[in-house]
């Protein structure tokens, strides 16, 4: 077989490979391992940074120390807007790492008002990261997306969790991702996106959202659909006509993908395996995946 590709690209480089944290929670050595094969793969092209958080850094350290020079791309979690340089200045001092992008909590006592400050002060002479800002699941949520707004910050949407309060419902996603689309605040989104399609784990009983529906659903919000709209896409269960849609989008792929960048997973094999199995990837060679 040859390498894996999508149509269009609409795939590329579209799953950060969130391994080391929950459900996952692979140890970081055979994490690392499994990454560097990722990157080998026939599905390499797929295949984002590498998530880690901040205070994981002197062991990721120890676990790259034989690499070259920035050639392990991470995406660095940080958990606030104040701890964005320490963190940056760490990862400086890993002669391996490459940062990609950086994921930023917004704790309760941080105002939404001073995350944009706080950031543009810790990126001071820095360029070539994304930021993604983590949009709390409260009352600051509209705030939030109005300050990123007209800046070059992104948003973060979490979508799961180990429990089952931790996953919005179609409802709630379809509500903040319209909201997104039209402020123009480029997202990724993460936790709980172990499938394509929208489904019911048959470990926990949790509904879970599909990174298939919620591309849909982008595409669907830049056309100018309302939430109903919207949320209806983010609860249908037919794969089928969610892979139809995708191979054969309307909106530009470049536009759909600057809006939605970019899924973590917990594990990278998942999703392409449904992504073969809907046929929205091919061979190199431009042929179907057998």
């Amino acid at each position: 077989m040859g390498r894996l590709t999508s149509v269009g690209g609409l795939f590329d480089t579209f799953f950060d490979d969130a391994a080391i944290f929950p459900p996952g929670s692979l140890a970081l050595p055979e994490a690392v391992r499994a990454h560097q094969a990722h990157r080998t793969s026939p599905h390499a092209a797929l295949v984002g940074p590498f998530v880690v958080a901040a205070s994981a850094l002197d062991a990721l350290a120890a676990r790259t120390a034989d690499l070259p020079r920035a050639s392990f791309d991470i995406a660095l979690t940080v958990t606030a807007p104040g701890a964005v340089r320490d963190a940056l200045g760490r990862a400086d001092r890993v002669p391996a790492l490459l940062v990609r992008s950086i994921e930023v909590a917004v704790p309760v006592d941080v105002a939404v008002t001073d995350v944009v400050p706080a950031l543009d002060a810790a990126l001071t002479g820095r360029s070539g990261i994304e930021v993604f800002v983590e949009l709390p699941r409260d009352a600051r949520r509209g705030g939030l997306v109005s300050e990123l707004s007209h800046t070059a910050y992104l948003a973060k949407l979490r979508c799961g969790g180990v429990r089952a309060d931790l996953h919005p419902d179609e409802r709630e996603l379809a509500d903040v991702i319209v909201r997104l689309v039209r402020a123009r605040v480029p997202f990724k989104a993460t936790a709980g996106l172990h499938h394509a399609v929208r489904n019911t784990d048959a470990r926990t009983g949790f509904e879970q959202h599909g990174f298939l529906n919620i591309m849909s659903a982008v595409a669907c919000a830049l056309d100018g659909a309302d939430v109903d709209t919207v949320a209806q896409l983010l609860a249908t269960r037919d794969g089928d006509g969610l892979a139809s849609r995708s191979a054969s989008l309307a909106f530009p792929v470049g536009a759909l993908r600057k809006a939605f960048r970019s899924v973590g997973t917990c594990s990278i094999d998942e999703p392409v395996t449904d992504l073969v199995d809907l046929d929205l990837l091919t061979t190199t060679e431009g042929a179907p995946v057998p």
